[in-house]
């Protein structure tokens, strides 16, 4: 198989965690000796360990066939049990690397420093790491093959490097097969489950005063387990009724505003809402990430709103689609 091959699925498997390891980028990572795969990993929460680190003790095991005793994503053990490895352990294998390893030690230790120690044969990287003082990671390594999918791997990275200076601003609808949009869409738990968990990372929930006013929503992450984020109402009239559940949730912020400012500072934000919040903010999102489910539906509820899309990755959760997309031209 290609470098193009393999460099495919790691960045396919970092799709699968895109938003979620905010404020890091999403990453992924596949192992290969002599053409058989043995790893694909990615990054999947920031403070753990990178895609790289996963990939390793997944391709460890899958040559010892023993698994390791402890959590894989826990950076500094498993940082550890790789530099214990026999020397030539991984010298017949190929890493493919969507980000250039970082060479800084932060949360967890340095990545190119651990696949220089560990003599790997070859690292093919799709892209540099945007950060200075991240980047320089290509600098610690042998063998380098750069710029394999580059162009690709350049999309993945697009929200990080966006809260980098601004709020990334994402737009998450549902919609049936035929397009109706509105009345509870989302068929699976897992969609749930993701709205959650995108939830549980962003710096702020944005919403529309009139979803807020006729949906009375919650808000909450109870489908990830997580804390609920602060929610910020956009709303010209400052006026709610307090019984109203997303105002109970224990522990969250939620502020009343008609002004946008805020997304002019470095940022996660999220929004949920109807036509109205999708025409008010048409120019400053960024994406919008549509769950589609496998039912056609007569409701009359669609946006009365043009846009044209470009489809960046299409996923899946359980039977809903998933199509991270944003409007071409933006």
């Amino acid at each position: 198989m290609s470098d193009s091959f393999y460099m495919q699925l790691a960045i396919d498997e970092a799709w699968r965690y895109q938003g979620l390891t905010y404020p890091n980028p999403a990453v992924g990572a596949v192992i290969v000796e002599e053409g058989k795969l043995l790893s694909i990993a990615a990054h999947q929460k920031a403070g753990t360990s990178h895609a790289e680190v996963l990939a390793l003790i997944a391709a460890y095991e899958a040559k010892s066939g023993q698994k390791v005793g402890f959590d894989p994503k826990d950076a500094q053990l498993s940082h550890d049990f790789l530099l214990k490895l026999p020397p030539n352990f991984f010298a017949h294998c190929t890493i493919y690397v969507t980000l250039e390893p970082c060479s800084h030690q932060g949360k967890t230790p340095s990545c190119a420093s651990l696949i220089s120690k560990l003599q790997l044969q070859k690292t093919v990287i799709a892209t540099r790491d945007p950060i200075k003082g991240h980047d320089g990671g290509i600098e610690l390594l042998e063998n380098v093959t750069f710029g394999v999918l580059h162009e690709k791997a350049e999309m993945l990275l697009e929200p990080f490097k966006i809260w980098q200076k601004r709020a990334f601003v994402l737009y998450k609808l549902a919609q049936t097969s035929n397009g109706r949009i509105g009345g509870g869409y989302l068929s699976s738990k897992a969609s749930l489950r993701h709205v959650h968990q995108l939830r549980e990372v962003c710096d702020t929930l944005l919403i529309g005063g009139n979803t807020v006013r006729e949906d009375r929503p919650t808000l909450d992450c109870r489908f990830s387990g997580g804390r609920a984020p602060d929610v910020r109402i956009y709303s010209h009239k400052k006026e709610f009724d307090r019984e109203i559940p997303l105002f109970k949730v224990e522990g969250r912020g939620v502020e009343i505003t008609d002004d946008l400012s805020f997304l002019e500072r470095p940022s996660f934000v999220m929004v949920e809402g109807g036509e109205g919040m999708l025409r008010a903010l048409k120019k400053q999102i960024d994406w919008l990430l549509i769950y589609q489910t496998p039912k056609l539906s007569t409701n009359a509820l669609s946006y009365n709103i043009e846009m044209n899309l470009d489809f960046l990755h299409t996923g899946s959760a359980d039977v809903d689609m998933m199509i991270w997309s944003r409007e071409i031209g933006y």
